[in-house]
């Protein structure tokens, strides 16, 4: 005890420490909010018709305080009417899935776990392409794809639940369970992608693509009020989350029920899965890169990791997105492709930086 005691630098404030500790993450957190909210800025004057980013944050404020800022019509048109709620859209779904990533990574301990290695996309894709292809789903009209989706989604965790409850809860047998699931769907998708026709099958690979350009106040709204019923839950066990890291049996001498949290984790995680790319088709490589951006930065303490890789994640797509309307403009590229140039890259930097372990 004393050794330990004696490395001590005379003088060393070991609470001063821990404050500077984190007074660096949270700087890293409110340096991220500031970037999301300058990015919104840039985006929403980018398109058909340029406006500056000052008649940007007039035509926002002047929403809140009619009687101390002016705007004009054209501004609020295309503000409010055209471009922020594919902004918005575009941060809460990162938010979302960069959330789904860090949680499902935790809790298998694995690098490569996210809900769309572990077959969550596939399966909604099999839903999207199921009502595209055949018409057949669970509701109709307009919400008919998005109703698939949204379901299969939650069908294909029950099954990953319900394959490694089988041969018992662990992270091999759910990443196993998953990758099952996965090759299964992705399979009856390209069935249905044989028989479909031209323009089915030409709307189920755009689909898959990943695509916010039918954003909506209404789906901006869903997809928020899902990630705030889930993510406080998931942020109150985040201590649950770090002792899982250590190895199931060092969570359960530290009181940690582990199965119980993961069966709870991954059900939420779905949920929030499901509400994103139910509206916004499969995007890739937010759920990975945004927590390993994270976790690079900032440790891998998960009070702090979730809310940071929630913001990195909204950063991520919302610029995967302004990219996509932009650079070839008119042409508007689906942003999935833009998430996956951004995603390869960063692997190959991964691995060859990494040299054993990423924990």
């Amino acid at each position: 005890m004393s050794s330990v005691y004696s490395k001590k630098k005379p003088g060393t404030d070991l609470r001063a420490e821990y404050q500077k500790f984190i007074g660096k993450k949270m700087l890293f957190l409110i340096s991220l909010i500031f970037g999301i909210i300058l990015l919104a800025g840039y985006a929403a004057t980018r398109g058909s018709a340029d406006i500056s980013v000052v008649d940007v944050y007039t035509t926002i404020i002047a929403k809140f305080l009619p009687g101390h800022f002016e705007t004009t019509w054209f501004s609020d048109t295309i503000v409010w009417g055209l471009r922020l709620h594919r902004i918005l859209l575009a941060i809460v779904g990162g938010i979302g899935l960069a959330i789904a990533g860090a949680v499902m990574q935790g809790i298998l301990k694995n690098p490569l776990a996210s809900p769309f290695t572990l077959g969550i996309a596939s399966a909604a894709g099999f839903g999207a392409a199921l009502a595209i292809v055949l018409g057949a789903g669970f509701v109709g009209g307009e919400y008919l794809i998005i109703f698939n989706a949204f379901i299969f989604t939650l069908l294909a965790s029950l099954s990953v639940y319900g394959l490694a409850k089988y041969k018992g809860i662990t992270p091999e047998t759910m990443i196993l369970a998953g990758i099952a699931v996965m090759y299964l769907f992705s399979a009856m998708t390209s069935f249905l992608q044989y028989v479909g026709q031209a323009e089915q099958v030409q709307e189920v690979v755009f689909w898959m693509m990943g695509s916010l350009g039918r954003s909506s106040w209404d789906k901006v709204w869903v997809v928020t009020a899902v990630i705030a019923a889930c993510f406080p839950y998931l942020l109150l066990k985040s201590w649950d989350i770090n002792a899982l890291g250590a190895g199931d049996e060092t969570a359960k001498s530290l009181g940690v029920d582990v199965e119980k949290t993961r069966v709870i984790c991954m059900v939420l995680v779905s949920l929030i899965t499901a509400s994103v790319i139910c509206f916004t088709g499969t995007i890739g490589f937010i759920g990975l890169v945004a927590p390993h951006i994270t976790r690079m930065v900032i440790g891998g303490d998960h009070r702090f990791l979730l809310p940071a890789s929630a913001l990195v994640g909204g950063l991520l797509l919302l610029a995967a997105d302004t990219v996509a309307r932009t650079i070839m403009a008119p042409v508007i590229l689906p942003v999935g492709i833009m998430t996956s140039f951004l995603g390869v890259p960063f692997f190959v930097y991964l691995f060859m930086r990494r040299k054993k372990q990423f924990w």
